[in-house]
Parts: C-alpha cells; structure tokens; sequence
C-alpha cells in the first residue's frame, strides 16, 4: 500500500467512525421515546390533590399513605399489605388497623370501614376534609370507599400491561394502575395468571382480592359468560337500585372505547357476574 492509499484508508475509518457515533447519538432518543409509558401518580406517600391519604399519627402526622381510589382489603400483612410510604413514623408499616387521622383531597365523600369489604362501623370524610378517625375507628381501619360517580373518560393509554392492547383487559388493566394504585398490575400480577376476562374473578381470588355482587365505583366488573372470552369493565357510577354504568374497551366498537349505563349484577350475557375490588 502506497503512502497515499494509507492516508485515504485512515479518512475513509474517521468518516465511518463520525457516521456511526452521530448514529447511536440519534439512536439515544429513540429509545426513550418508546420506554414504558408514564402513568398517573402513584401512591409515593405525598398526600397530593385527588388522593384520600391515611396518617400514622393523629392530627396528621407521622408517615402518610395515599390512594387514589376505594380498596376493599388495605392487607394484614407485608409484603402485601398497603403500607405507610412517607417519611416520619411508622413508614413501612401496614396501613390496616394502623391509621390514626385522614385528609380527604379527592372530590368526593370518602367512607372509611372497620372491616374489610367495605363493611362494618364506618366514618364518612368529605371533600377536603382533614382529622382523626373517632374512637371505633382508630387504629381499627380495614377498608375506605369513594362514595361518588366517575365521569366517563377515555383516557387509555393502549398500553398492554401484559394483555393484548385495546382489548377489554388490558383497558381494566390500565384503569387498576392508573386509578386503583396499583401501578405493577398486570397479568401475573398476585401470583396469579389473569389470563381472558372470563378468568379474572378466580384469578382475583387465588391473588387474595375481595371478589363479590356488590357494585363500588372503582371495581371491576366481570362477564365470565360472554362467548369465548368473557369480557371486563370499570365500574364509573352506581345508582340507588343497584345498577351501575361500566366503561370498557371491545364491547360496542371493536377494539374502541364505550360505556353503558344502567346495567346489573345478573346471569345476563351482556351483563356482570362479578366485582373484583382492589
């Protein structure tokens, strides 16, 4: 090789090596813009606007717990259980029958239960109320509800969180990260395999969910009868009678967001058979 082949190889390597670097340069926010989408706030232990949090100590102190919808069972034991996230005392601890004071910054009347599913002695806190939870309750707390309706809102990400994108599931799965603080739901979630929508109630039960008839705003409705599948929804509103409206994914347009208002708990095939509350 000549002097002058040489020097022309040696620029052809500089000119491939700039190529590729301004390439993987190029390549960096790529992989970013198809990370993991982001969801609405989790349950970080900062009482934020939306959320209904537990104290550890009364008159709002010690270590806090946010949610941002009804739970039915907060959990005996870690590390299952919904525990103190915030700084102070009793952080790591499990909130069920250690919450001593509430603030309820949702825009809705929240009802805090001795018992879990939503049963038992109760205490109701409205919209922005903030104090200790009375002598029954104190230290005694196992479950809390939002007591009003949801409007209707399509604000699915099409995310999968494990099923199949824009189908009933994974729109319920959406709904239980984003809404029901459970940001890591997904198909495994509990131990379980959740599997179609005619699966979830069992599924619900083997991960140790209260799985009942009782419509609740926030719970999943479940048709474990409807053709092969099945079919999941989102409990929005619940009406005095006992009907309640769903919002759901694949049921009026094909793989499309809908609602329906006024439906039951019945052996219907385009009713529900089960609420699974989170």
């Amino acid at each position: 090789m000549t002097r002058h082949e040489a020097k022309r190889v040696m620029k052809n390597i500089r000119t491939t090596l700039t190529v590729a670097g301004t390439a993987l340069a190029l390549a960096v926010p790529l992989v970013a813009a198809t990370s993991a989408p982001a969801f609405a706030a989790a349950r970080d232990g900062v009482c934020d606007a939306g959320e209904f949090c537990y104290y550890y100590n009364s008159d709002n102190a010690g270590s806090v717990s946010d949610f941002a919808g009804s739970l039915s069972n907060l959990g005996d034991t870690q590390p299952t259980c919904y525990d103190f996230k915030g700084a102070g005392n009793g952080q790591g601890i499990c909130v069920k029958n250690n919450a001593a004071s509430v603030w309820n910054r949702s825009g809705q009347t929240v009802r805090v239960y001795f018992n879990s599913g939503y049963a038992g002695a109760y205490q109701d806190f409205a919209p922005g109320a903030k104090g200790n939870l009375n002598a029954t309750l104190k230290n005694n707390n196992a479950s809390h509800q939002f007591l009003g309706n949801q409007s209707p809102v399509d604000d699915y990400d099409h995310s999968g969180h494990g099923f199949y994108p824009d189908q009933c599931t994974a729109f319920a799965a959406f709904r239980v990260a984003t809404r029901l603080g459970v940001p890591n739901f997904g198909n495994s979630y509990g131990g379980a395999t959740w599997g179609d929508a005619k699966t979830w109630a069992n599924a619900a039960r083997r991960a140790g969910l209260t799985v009942n008839t009782t419509p609740a705003v926030g719970a999943i409705a479940v048709n474990e009868i409807h053709g092969t599948f099945g079919h999941v929804a989102y409990v929005n509103a619940v009406y005095s009678d006992g009907s309640f409206d769903v919002e759901e994914y694949n049921w009026n347009v094909k793989t499309s967001y809908g609602t329906r208002s006024h439906v039951h708990v019945s052996n219907a095939d385009g009713e529900f058979q089960w609420m699974i509350h989170f």
